[in-house]
């Protein structure tokens, strides 16, 4: 089997699924495309014109990081869902809510006004507050063993860690479970390695360019 999976270096859900790979340590190629100038081979491939895309075989395309990650856990063990029907569709909801907290923290970084940070802000930490009361004190979303909750929230936690050092955000530093399960995921080598040493400057450089709030109040 041959894989290849097109990306994007910021995308945080290219990342998730280049985490789930790196885990399985599964061989496949990353081929980066500009989302500002999208080649016409990438909008054949891509029906959102979004990344990830994950090319199986050289021919059939999957898309959107939650399938392209239970595709690749249903291919390559170990397993990373639970087999608890019920725990899995428990697993399931929660990656999906925190697709939903990436578009608040896009929105946070991107906000170049008050009123659009404080809103998207308000939403990102009343979602985190609810995932907070959900852990138990353990490494890792499911315990001692890497899941996919894991592989869906380690950008989102990276990309906090990167804002909380640019301008402190005190709800961050209030949720004291997610913070303990961050740092752990942090020093995972698949998380680690799934973005390069550039990542941070990369990061600054786009909030820059967009004009983040978060850059004119550090």
């Amino acid at each position: 089997m041959t894989l290849e999976l097109i990306s994007f270096p910021l995308c945080p859900f290219v990342q998730r699924s280049v985490i789930t790979l790196l885990h399985k340590e599964v061989a496949f190629t990353l081929t980066p495309v500009d989302l500002a100038h999208k080649p016409d081979w990438f909008r054949e491939v891509s029906p959102h014109g979004k990344v990830p895309c994950l090319r199986v075989n050289g021919s059939t395309v999957l898309f959107e990081s939650h399938v392209i990650n239970e595709y690749l856990d249903e291919t390559v063990p170990p397993a990373l869902m639970p087999e608890d029907p019920l725990e899995r569709a428990r697993h399931r909801a929660w990656i999906a809510l925190g697709s939903d907290v990436l578009g608040d923290q896009f929105q946070m970084m991107s906000a170049q006004g008050e009123e659009r940070f404080s809103a998207a802000s308000r939403q990102l930490f009343d979602r985190l507050e609810r995932l907070e009361k959900e852990l138990q004190d353990t490494p890792l979303f499911a315990g001692e063993q890497f899941s996919l909750v894991d592989a869906a929230f380690a950008p989102l936690f990276m990309r906090m860690e990167i804002l909380h050092s640019i301008w402190p955000l005190q709800r961050w530093e209030s949720l004291e479970r997610i913070r303990r399960w961050a740092a752990v995921l942090m020093e995972l080598p698949e998380v680690a390695g799934s973005v390069t040493a550039e990542f941070p400057a990369q990061l600054y450089a786009c909030l820059s360019e967009k004009g983040s709030l978060l850059l004119r109040s550090a």
